[in-house]
């Protein structure tokens, strides 16, 4: 297990702690995590960079839905990815395409540019690509580090051989890091079918809500929305276990 590297996500400073104690390697910053993931605010990259012995990656989303970015939008990116440059963050996570579905080279390789020399992870926006080896020759060719893959499915689990074939085109030139419902009951089979080195997770359970006084009433959002006094921290025992689990599958 000792060559198997653990990426956990979290949208918290005490997420970053619990990660950390918890066996990860590094954390995947981010704020949002209801849409996926956008990016976290200044504040709290810089709070974490102050946290010892774990990397920190940082989301670079600026809102939900699809990776079809507009002009204004890829500046607000590139400018978020020089303050948290400036900040000391490891590496960024970010990902773009085109109308088509495929990677929009030419974004990427402006984020890229601009974030050298931190890490780059290409995220989970490769899995709404139409084929997925072109995609990753796109982003060998761009030089980017790692891709984020649940393998064009909904979970690792579900496209863990798609993963495989991934890893195998891939070689030495890209990680490619499956994530994406991994959990302790599925984490070790991942590991054994899909060959990777390096694994994404999070590890969300429920924490009850220090408020006394909760209005009946009253909602901040839209229709569709998490309750208000209900919230999902990241909880080093299940870190811990996840990682735990996964290891089994690298023996």
């Amino acid at each position: 297990m000792s060559d198997l590297r653990f990426e956990v996500c979290v949208d918290s400073i005490r997420g970053i702690v619990a990660a950390r104690d918890g066996g990860a390697a590094r954390v995947e910053l981010c704020a949002g995590l209801i849409e996926g993931g956008t990016t976290p605010s200044l504040g709290t990259v810089l709070v974490a960079r102050e946290i010892q012995n774990i990397g920190v990656h940082m989301m670079i989303r600026p809102r939900g839905g699809d990776f079809l970015y507009g002009v204004e939008e890829l500046v607000a990116m590139e400018t978020d990815i020089a303050t948290a440059k400036s900040a000391g963050v490891d590496g960024f996570v970010f990902g773009a395409l085109d109308p088509d579905g495929k990677i929009d080279a030419k974004v990427t390789r402006r984020l890229i540019e601009r974030a050298r020399p931190a890490s780059v992870t290409f995220h989970r926006a490769f899995d709404m690509v139409p084929d997925a080896m072109e995609a990753l020759k796109t982003l060998i060719d761009l030089g980017v580090d790692r891709v984020l893959t649940s393998g064009l499915a909904p979970t690792a689990f579900e496209g863990a051989e798609t993963i495989a074939e991934l890893v195998k085109a891939a070689g030495d030139r890209i990680i490619v890091m499956p994530g994406g419902g991994i959990t302790e009951r599925n984490a070790a089979r991942v590991v054994s079918i899909t060959g990777a080195r390096e694994f994404h997770f999070a590890a969300l359970k429920p924490v009850p809500s220090g408020m006394r006084y909760r209005s009946p009433d009253m909602y901040m959002g839209g229709e569709l929305r998490p309750p208000e006094y209900d919230r999902l921290d990241t909880q080093l025992q299940s870190v811990a276990t996840i990682i735990g689990a996964a290891g089994k599958g690298g023996r």
